[in-house]
């Protein structure tokens, strides 16, 4: 966890698009790069990337964390961890 300016920044690790992957997750936002898209995954056909990975950091690290909880991809609209839950073909 890393502070600044009165905020708590949670670095979740989160490989399979790359092996060093992360979300910052601040309050009640997560903030996925490009693990997690509204409906979809990231890629995982580069060097290093594993789609076993990429499932189980998104179900075990994304998942988990409150329905509510709103997630703002790389590129893309923003989602939920309610909504993909819901819509995300890869992990339903």
């Amino acid at each position: 966890v890393l502070e600044a300016g009165g905020l708590k920044f949670e670095i979740i690790h989160t490989p399979g698009h790359t092996p060093g992957g992360i979300c910052i997750k601040v309050g009640n936002v997560v903030f996925s790069g490009d693990t997690l898209f509204q409906g979809s995954i990231g890629r995982t056909d580069f060097p290093g990337g594993s789609y076993a990975l990429i499932i189980k950091s998104i179900k075990e690290r994304i998942l988990t964390l409150p329905d509510e909880t709103v997630v703002y991809p790389g590129h893309g609209p923003k989602t939920s961890v309610d909504l993909e839950k819901k819509i995300n073909p890869f992990i339903n």
